[in-house]
């Protein structure tokens, strides 16, 4: 560490080198420093390097007020109170005022007298979200709930969907008037044998709530084999595919934006928005197929053909295309809460943009 004295030497040496011919490149290498170093200690500006020397602010707390702060804290009637208690309390009874909270904190944390207390656990830092990598239909699926409005203010439908994170396919759609672990189970088993993967791996990915982690649900995942994942708590886009379809949902033209009649009628629109979705929308993410065809395997020809059509389109008109044309490989792979420094994730990225 270089202190104030120092530096103050080291420019009058460099300031007497220049003084006698000198270059200032020069003089500053032989000391070891450079120039814009030398011109910030010729100006007195603060050093910010974390190492540096600092001189002690005019109103920092006295050594005496420092351990003033301690012998109070060591008091028997404040022993066992934060900061925030004891400064208000110090107030009020004693009219009594030595420095803030912060400080209060910052010298108990320096003496090592700062620490968690009471049954409660320890906070630990969140830990990464659990991370699934795609490559086949009804291997991972993401589910939510989301209310429907009614006519009636104040009362709700409870829309379940079920979404195949590699085909974007709806795999189950229900309509209740009620959330709760039943409703919740009654969907997955439905799901599970209308897509005959009973028994095979499957990954069920979903929010922290509690129709997603009751009892009830989660005896039924274990009996179809199905490993449950969730989203970290109070984290908003662990289940981004289950929210993006909710989005696309509901700002559908014809979503009835002011409620529906009655619990068929919410339940024959859903209908309706499943086979639009899965057998009529191109979706982006798929290379603009529909889920229905890709989650049948289906979307290989559909590519190859519009692959075709370019490349005749390129052949008889080559001038209208600088480079290669329009990129129609298949998706091979779909990622869940993907780590962006992952080499495999970075490694498929690539593949699918070459």
């Amino acid at each position: 560490m270089i202190s104030t004295s120092d530096r103050q030497d080291a420019v009058q040496l460099i300031d007497e080198a220049r003084a006698e011919g000198a270059r200032l490149q020069t003089a500053c290498a032989e000391l070891g420093i450079g120039t814009n170093t030398y011109r910030r200690w010729g100006r007195g500006d603060q050093d910010h390097r974390p190492q540096a020397v600092r001189p002690v602010p005019s109103h920092a707390l006295s050594p005496e007020e420092r351990q003033q702060v301690l012998e109070i804290c060591h008091r028997p009637e404040f022993a066992s109170l934060p900061p925030g208690q004891i400064v208000p309390r110090l107030l009020d009874e004693k009219g009594l005022y030595v420095a803030s909270e912060s400080s209060y904190y910052r010298i108990l944390r320096e003496h090592g007298e700062q620490h968690q207390r009471g049954r409660a656990r320890t906070p630990c830092p969140k830990g990464d979200p659990q991370r699934h990598r795609v490559t086949r239909p009804n291997a991972c699926w993401s589910w939510d709930v989301t209310y429907l409005p009614t006519q009636v203010r104040g009362q709700f439908y409870y829309l379940y969907m079920i979404v195949d994170i590699y085909s974007r396919k709806i795999v189950d759609a229900e309509v209740f008037d009620q959330e709760c672990m039943a409703n919740s189970s009654e969907v997955i088993q439905r799901a599970v044998l209308r897509e005959g993967c009973i028994n095979t791996p499957l990954v069920l990915h979903a929010d922290n709530g509690s129709a997603m982690k009751g009892s009830t649900l989660q005896a039924t995942l274990q009996r179809l084999n199905i490993t449950p994942s969730y989203s970290r708590p109070r984290v908003s886009n662990d289940n981004a595919f289950s929210e993006s379809l909710f989005r696309t949902c509901k700002y559908r033209p014809d979503y009835p934006a002011d409620g529906y009649e009655s619990l068929s009628a919410a339940q024959q629109w859903v209908t309706g928005f499943l086979h639009w979705y899965n057998h009529e929308h191109r979706h982006s993410a798929i290379r603009f197929v529909t889920p229905a065809e890709r989650h049948a395997g289906q979307d290989d020809e559909v590519l190859a053909r519009r692959e075709a059509i370019y490349a005749e389109a390129k052949r008889q008109h080559p001038g209208r295309w600088s480079g290669a044309t329009r990129n129609w490989t298949p998706r091979r792979t779909a990622w869940l809460n993907p780590d962006q420094k992952d080499p495999i994730f970075m490694q498929d990225q690539q593949l699918e943009a070459a």
